[in-house]
């Protein structure tokens, strides 16, 4: 059995219907919605045109908003439909980043995740969806896909019907008949200066003005609902923080690892920067739920294909072994450990060090992977790129900790050598994934944005500009001289590395999804 929906454009009239009785039976608030209708006009008066689509959740069978979901509060029942437990739900709003529909939004009364359910109560009592009974003109048709005696399946078997974003594999079912291909594909049709009947929200006549009008016919939405960013500067921040946080133990252990002893920084203050800027990235992470009296239920209501659960438990690993990395160091600093102690448990921390602030560093690549609804952020280079960033965060941290205590000169030395290459490192990767051909048209106008939209000036000024401008201020440091440019350098290199992470993490939702 999969139950799903088929709408057939060429008789809708375009006239909410189907909207209002959504609204109705589910009690949804005002200004959000389960199911909508998006106009687009074509063409100038007096041969324009208008086209009509019928969007919400597309019960997909292949759901990325499952897989991302950490706490299983979203499901697919037997019968195809993808529901929701709010009950479960933490407000993470990693299911929105997911859907490439735009279908899930936050409730502003409940603070968690809702979409179309396929009004699956009715459904369970041998009723339709509350927008086939109302429908007008017989445009929605609701049955079992799988089943080719049911009109849906007669209906799709026997007309052209195509769905939305088939490149994302996610297998919808939601099915449309003589649907104009702009209403179906958002980068077809920007939004215009004014909506019929209201006005558009500012972010999408932001993001408007970075998409491209077709010439020959004009298209722009005329209606549409708004969709802001899910995340915001407490998500840019966390990457920041959590790059620090995770690059001094990875540096430090590597550092370690080739010879140098644990003296200035790298003996109390790479574990104190590990431990204090992971802190803050929980601090930020459960900052971010709508739900945060929820956090533990990422722990205690496990979905184990979550990255975002997976990632949870690579931070408090990294977490454990830093916490341990710090104790001791305190410790030996105050006479309760020995010195051939603290080495002993030093190389076992070291060891431990490695893997678990790698695996911090670089578990977002595999969570925004699962952001199957963003595609500037698949790119195959992310996680390299995030273990590169972690290291010039670190190593910028400590050199400039290092510079301005006067530490010993072979450990400034060291980490300014380090800062340098991995800052050097980092352009190069963005030169490698800027400076190439992108696999979808989403990706390439997220790209574009970046270098050469509405955030041109953050990517050139900022992650380049000042990324380049602070490894050349800790090139003399390599050779134990002008520390105090240096200590300046590690810092800039820190704004440089949010600069990047504001660019990258708003242009990747900037992209219409519907």
């Amino acid at each position: 059995m999969r139950y799903g929906f088929a709408i057939d454009q060429r008789t809708c009239i375009g006239c909410h219907a189907c909207t209002v009785a959504c609204k109705t039976e589910h009690q949804v608030p005002v200004g959000q919605f389960r199911t909508w209708v998006k106009y687009i006009d074509k063409g100038a008066w007096p041969s324009s045109t208008r086209s009509f689509g019928v969007l919400r959740c597309n019960h997909c069978t292949d759901a990325p908003c499952v897989k991302i979901c950490p706490t299983k509060a979203l499901f697919k029942r037997d019968d195809g439909i993808v529901d929701f437990d709010r009950d479960r739900c933490i407000g993470c709003k990693s299911c929105m980043q997911g859907c490439p529909y735009d279908a899930i939004y936050i409730d502003e009364d409940t603070h968690t995740a809702a979409k179309c359910n396929y009004c699956a109560h009715r459904v369970d009592d041998g009723l339709e969806p509350a927008c086939v009974v109302v429908c007008p003109t017989h445009s929605i048709w609701a049955g079992d896909l799988d089943d080719p005696k049911s009109g849906i399946a007669q209906l799709v078997a026997t007309q052209p019907a195509v769905v939305r974003a088939p490149e994302q594999r996610t297998r919808p079912n939601v099915f449309y008949v003589g649907a104009d291909q702009a209403v179906l594909d958002p980068l077809l049709a920007p939004v215009g200066a004014s909506y019929l009947f209201a006005e558009p929200d500012a972010h999408r006549l932001d993001v408007a003005q970075d998409l491209v009008v077709d010439p020959e016919t004009g298209a722009r939405t005329t209606l549409n609902t708004a969709h802001p960013r899910p995340w915001g500067w407490r998500v840019t921040t966390y990457l920041w923080t959590k790059g620090v946080g995770a690059g001094a133990l990875l540096v430090t252990a590597g550092a370690l690892g080739v010879g140098l002893p644990a003296e200035g920084v790298l003996k109390l203050a790479a574990p104190a920067v590990g431990v204090g800027f992971t802190a803050v990235t929980g601090v930020l992470l459960v900052w971010d739920l709508k739900r945060p009296e929820r956090f533990w239920y990422i722990f205690a209501k496990a979905n184990p294909t979550s990255w975002l659960f997976l990632g949870s438990v690579c931070l408090a690993g990294y977490s454990a072994v830093a916490g341990g990395w710090l104790a001791a160091a305190v410790a030996e600093s105050v006479g309760l450990l020995d010195p051939a102690t603290f080495s002993v448990a030093l190389r076992a921390l070291r060891v431990a060090a490695l893997p678990t602030a790698a695996a911090a560093a670089g578990y977002t690549a595999f969570l925004f992977g699962q952001a199957e609804g963003r595609d500037l952020w698949q790119s195959r280079l992310l996680l390299p790129h995030l273990l590169v960033q972690a290291v010039q965060g670190g190593s910028g941290a400590l050199l400039a900790l290092s510079a301005l205590t006067g530490g010993p000169s072979r450990v400034t030395r060291a980490l300014a050598t380090t800062f340098v290459a991995s800052s050097a490192a980092n352009l190069a990767t963005l030169a490698a994934d800027y400076g190439r051909p992108h696999s979808t048209r989403q990706a390439e106008t997220g790209a574009r944005m970046i270098t050469k939209g509405r955030y041109r000036r953050l990517f050139w000024g900022g992650a380049v500009g000042l990324g380049a401008a602070a490894a050349a201020l800790a090139v003399p440091a390599t050779r134990g001289r002008m520390l105090r440019s240096a200590a300046l350098g590690g810092l800039l290199g820190q704004v440089a590395l949010l600069a990047y992470e504001s660019a990258f993490v708003r242009a990747g939702q900037d992209v219409p999804l519907s």
